[in-house]
Protein backbone atom coordinates (compact mmCIF):
# COMPACT_ATOMS: atom_id res chain seq x y z
CA UNK A 1 0.00 0.00 0.00
CA UNK A 2 1.29 3.43 -0.89
CA UNK A 3 1.13 6.33 1.56
CA UNK A 4 1.74 10.06 1.33
CA UNK A 5 3.24 11.60 4.48
CA UNK A 6 3.86 15.31 4.98
CA UNK A 7 5.39 16.39 8.27
CA UNK A 8 4.96 20.18 8.70
CA UNK A 9 7.59 21.94 10.79
CA UNK A 10 6.69 23.69 14.01
CA UNK A 11 7.72 27.37 13.95
CA UNK A 12 11.04 27.88 15.73
CA UNK A 13 12.16 24.25 15.37
CA UNK A 14 15.00 24.77 12.88
CA UNK A 15 17.82 24.33 15.42
CA UNK A 16 16.30 21.07 16.65
CA UNK A 17 15.80 19.89 13.07
CA UNK A 18 19.46 20.58 12.27
CA UNK A 19 20.59 18.80 15.42
CA UNK A 20 18.61 15.68 14.46
CA UNK A 21 19.59 15.60 10.78
CA UNK A 22 21.74 12.47 10.99
CA UNK A 23 19.12 10.66 13.11
CA UNK A 24 16.46 11.55 10.52
CA UNK A 25 18.58 10.31 7.62
CA UNK A 26 19.55 7.13 9.47
CA UNK A 27 15.87 6.46 10.16
CA UNK A 28 15.00 7.01 6.49
CA UNK A 29 17.88 4.75 5.41
CA UNK A 30 15.88 1.88 6.93
CA UNK A 31 13.16 2.55 4.32
CA UNK A 32 15.32 2.94 1.20
CA UNK A 33 13.55 0.18 -0.73
CA UNK A 34 10.07 1.39 0.26
CA UNK A 35 10.50 5.08 -0.61
CA UNK A 36 8.82 6.38 -3.76
CA UNK A 37 9.78 10.01 -3.14
CA UNK A 38 11.15 12.17 -0.35
CA UNK A 39 12.44 15.63 0.37
CA UNK A 40 12.09 18.85 2.32
CA UNK A 41 9.79 21.78 1.60
CA UNK A 42 10.95 25.37 2.06
CA UNK A 43 9.63 28.83 2.87
CA UNK A 44 9.56 31.52 0.19
CA UNK A 45 13.21 32.34 0.93
CA UNK A 46 14.11 28.92 -0.51
CA UNK A 47 16.31 28.14 2.49
CA UNK A 48 14.18 27.74 5.62
CA UNK A 49 12.70 24.23 5.90
CA UNK A 50 8.95 24.05 6.42
CA UNK A 51 8.36 20.32 6.29
CA UNK A 52 9.31 16.90 4.94
CA UNK A 53 7.53 14.84 2.27
CA UNK A 54 7.77 11.07 2.19
CA UNK A 55 5.87 8.83 -0.20
CA UNK A 56 6.34 5.26 0.83
CA UNK A 57 5.08 1.76 -0.02
CA UNK A 58 4.39 -0.19 3.18
CA UNK A 59 2.40 -3.32 4.06
CA UNK A 60 -0.49 -1.62 5.84
CA UNK A 61 -1.82 1.42 7.70
CA UNK A 62 -0.21 0.35 10.99
CA UNK A 63 3.22 0.28 9.33
CA UNK A 64 2.57 3.70 7.77
CA UNK A 65 1.57 5.17 11.13
CA UNK A 66 4.69 3.72 12.74
CA UNK A 67 6.80 5.18 9.90
CA UNK A 68 5.26 8.65 10.33
CA UNK A 69 5.09 8.87 14.10
CA UNK A 70 8.28 7.04 15.12
CA UNK A 71 10.38 9.37 12.93
CA UNK A 72 13.00 11.11 15.16
CA UNK A 73 12.00 14.68 14.26
CA UNK A 74 8.38 13.91 15.05
CA UNK A 75 9.32 12.26 18.34
CA UNK A 76 11.45 15.29 19.33
CA UNK A 77 8.77 17.88 18.49
CA UNK A 78 10.19 19.35 15.26
CA UNK A 79 6.86 18.88 13.49
CA UNK A 80 3.64 20.78 14.09
CA UNK A 81 1.44 18.17 12.43
CA UNK A 82 1.44 15.20 10.10
CA UNK A 83 -0.71 14.61 7.02
CA UNK A 84 -0.79 10.85 6.42
CA UNK A 85 -3.00 9.51 3.63
CA UNK A 86 -3.27 6.46 1.46
CA UNK A 87 -1.98 7.37 -1.98
CA UNK A 88 -1.92 5.86 -5.45
CA UNK A 89 1.23 6.16 -7.58
CA UNK A 90 -0.34 7.07 -10.93
CA UNK A 91 3.08 7.37 -12.59
CA UNK A 92 4.22 3.95 -11.38
CA UNK A 93 7.78 5.17 -10.78
CA UNK A 94 9.96 6.61 -8.06
CA UNK A 95 11.53 10.07 -7.93
CA UNK A 96 14.84 8.44 -8.85
CA UNK A 97 13.25 7.48 -12.19
CA UNK A 98 12.24 11.08 -12.91
CA UNK A 99 13.64 11.95 -16.37
CA UNK A 100 14.69 15.44 -15.22
CA UNK A 101 17.02 14.13 -12.52
CA UNK A 102 17.92 16.00 -9.34
CA UNK A 103 19.05 19.26 -10.94
CA UNK A 104 17.68 21.80 -13.35
CA UNK A 105 14.61 23.88 -12.63
CA UNK A 106 12.42 24.56 -9.64
CA UNK A 107 10.50 21.77 -7.93
CA UNK A 108 7.22 22.02 -6.01
CA UNK A 109 4.86 20.06 -3.83
CA UNK A 110 1.25 20.80 -4.78
CA UNK A 111 -1.45 19.59 -2.38
CA UNK A 112 -5.08 19.85 -3.39
CA UNK A 113 -7.42 19.05 -0.51
CA UNK A 114 -11.02 18.31 -1.41
CA UNK A 115 -14.05 16.11 -0.97
CA UNK A 116 -16.80 14.60 -3.05
CA UNK A 117 -16.31 13.38 -6.60
CA UNK A 118 -12.70 12.54 -7.40
CA UNK A 119 -10.81 15.06 -9.53
CA UNK A 120 -7.58 15.14 -11.51
CA UNK A 121 -7.19 11.37 -11.71
CA UNK A 122 -5.81 11.59 -15.24
CA UNK A 123 -2.34 13.02 -15.78
CA UNK A 124 -2.70 16.76 -16.43
CA UNK A 125 0.15 17.42 -18.85
CA UNK A 126 3.55 16.22 -19.94
CA UNK A 127 4.41 13.46 -17.49
CA UNK A 128 8.11 14.27 -17.94
CA UNK A 129 7.62 17.28 -15.63
CA UNK A 130 5.94 15.14 -12.94
CA UNK A 131 8.10 13.61 -10.23
CA UNK A 132 5.17 11.99 -8.38
CA UNK A 133 1.41 12.23 -8.92
CA UNK A 134 -1.58 10.61 -7.29
CA UNK A 135 -4.80 10.87 -5.33
CA UNK A 136 -4.92 11.21 -1.56
CA UNK A 137 -7.31 8.59 -0.20
CA UNK A 138 -9.06 7.65 3.03
CA UNK A 139 -7.49 4.99 5.27
CA UNK A 140 -9.52 2.25 3.56
CA UNK A 141 -8.55 3.58 0.12
CA UNK A 142 -12.18 4.05 -0.96
CA UNK A 143 -12.73 7.81 -0.60
CA UNK A 144 -10.92 10.52 -2.56
CA UNK A 145 -9.65 13.33 -0.29
CA UNK A 146 -7.42 15.26 -2.67
CA UNK A 147 -4.35 15.04 -4.87
CA UNK A 148 -0.62 15.26 -4.15
CA UNK A 149 1.87 16.22 -6.86
CA UNK A 150 5.63 16.68 -6.94
CA UNK A 151 6.71 18.42 -10.11
CA UNK A 152 9.18 20.61 -11.92
CA UNK A 153 7.70 23.97 -12.99
CA UNK A 154 9.01 27.46 -13.75
CA UNK A 155 7.08 29.11 -10.90
CA UNK A 156 4.46 28.46 -8.17
CA UNK A 157 1.52 29.63 -10.33
CA UNK A 158 2.40 27.15 -13.07
CA UNK A 159 2.73 24.42 -10.43
CA UNK A 160 -0.68 25.32 -8.94
CA UNK A 161 -2.29 25.14 -12.38
CA UNK A 162 -1.63 21.39 -12.52
CA UNK A 163 -4.83 20.97 -10.44
CA UNK A 164 -8.35 22.13 -11.24
CA UNK A 165 -8.98 24.95 -8.71
CA UNK A 166 -12.76 24.45 -8.80
CA UNK A 167 -12.48 20.94 -7.33
CA UNK A 168 -10.50 21.70 -4.18
CA UNK A 169 -11.25 23.50 -0.92
CA UNK A 170 -7.62 24.55 -0.86
CA UNK A 171 -4.51 24.15 -3.02
CA UNK A 172 -1.13 24.55 -1.33
CA UNK A 173 2.12 25.06 -3.22
CA UNK A 174 5.46 24.53 -1.47
CA UNK A 175 9.02 24.79 -2.74
CA UNK A 176 10.40 21.23 -2.64
CA UNK A 177 13.67 19.50 -3.43
CA UNK A 178 14.82 15.92 -3.85
CA UNK A 179 15.66 14.52 -0.44
CA UNK A 180 18.26 12.18 0.89
CA UNK A 181 21.84 12.44 1.97
CA UNK A 182 23.81 15.16 0.27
Amino acid sequence: MEFFCYHRDRPGSLALREKLLEEHWSYMDRYTKELIARGPTFADDGETPTGSVHIVDLPDLAAARAFAFDEPNHQAGVYRDVLLRRWHNVLGRTMWDFPGGRGGGKRYLVLGLGEGRAADLALPFDRDELVAYGPLLSDDGDTWLGTAVLLRAPDPDTARAVLNPDRYADIEVHDWEFGGRR
